[in-house]
């Protein structure tokens, strides 16, 4: 009975622990497209947040400060989205596959620069990564520390669902970003400037794709390469645009695809 009840916690854990870098870029792609603007680029912003993160956090050893080096480089790139598609109205989809295709390239350039020809990044100390802060406060070997002994990645995720609902549903900014989304030419008669919600949108959608890639090289793992991201910025896609671009149905279904995921490899076991 205890080995069950182990396993459905080694499930939970698991899932929450791949899950969250997920959550971060799915809220990225809510804040976007409910201002109007596709955002499937989020694949290249991950992997190019998770290249940085990795190596501010190999040369700093500050996990911290990697986080939000990575969230500005997920901005950046960002940027080139928002000016593709708001300022020269290119097509959305479009820009976010060239978005797709600059990232990971970005990252393996740069790679070889900072680390000696090599594709992927030096890893960095285990001392280093995202800290768990509930490690050795929960029973050891029990459900709860298989469960709940987590990054503190994982438990921002949570947080920042929160904030971001709070953000779109419950602010002066949140209305006019959701106005500019679904009607931009009666927000324009209202003197909402569209142009600048639409920016600060979409490059919040790309910071928040970077802490995603983060929450992937520098607490799931230790190092960025190649493989990393594989995919992980379209599953956040299909997840906000499937339960229709609101936060809380994001996140279950995000859960829900890793927990799927995470009994599969489990039973391979048996």
């Amino acid at each position: 009975m205890n080995s069950i009840i182990d396993n459905i916690g080694i499930i939970i854990g698991i899932t929450l622990m791949y899950s969250a870098p997920l959550i971060y870029t799915s809220l990225g792609g809510v804040l976007s497209e409910n201002a109007g603007v596709v955002n499937i680029g989020l694949e290249g912003m991950m992997t190019i947040g998770a290249f940085v993160g990795a190596s501010v956090g190999f040369y700093t050893l500050n996990p911290w400060f990697a986080f939000i080096a990575a969230g500005l480089a997920g901005g950046i790139l960002a940027l080139l989205h928002a000016i593709a598609t708001i300022h020269f109205t290119a097509d959305q989809v479009v820009s976010g596959i060239a978005i797709n295709f600059i990232g990971p390239g970005m990252a393996v350039f740069l790679s070889r620069i900072f680390f000696e020809g090599a594709a992927m990044t030096k890893p960095i100390p285990l001392d280093h990564k995202i800290p768990r802060h509930l490690n050795g406060i929960l029973p050891k070997d029990t459900f709860w520390d298989y469960a709940f002994n987590q990054y503190d990645t994982v438990y921002l995720a949570f947080i920042m669902v929160l904030l971001v609902w709070f953000l779109l549903y419950k602010t002066k900014l949140g209305l006019r970003i959701r106005s500019v989304g679904e009607h931009p030419k009666a927000a324009d008669t209202l003197g909402i400037d569209v142009y600048r919600i639409k920016y600060i949108a979409v490059i919040l959608s790309g910071i928040f794709a970077g802490f995603g890639g983060a929450a992937m090289s520098i607490a799931v793992v230790a190092n960025y390469r190649v493989t990393l991201i594989s995919g992980q910025g379209l599953y956040s896609f299909g997840s906000y645009d499937i339960w229709q671009m609101e936060t809380s149905r994001s996140h279950v279904g995000l859960s829900a695809i890793w927990c799927s995921s995470r009994i599969s490899s489990i039973s391979r076991w048996y």
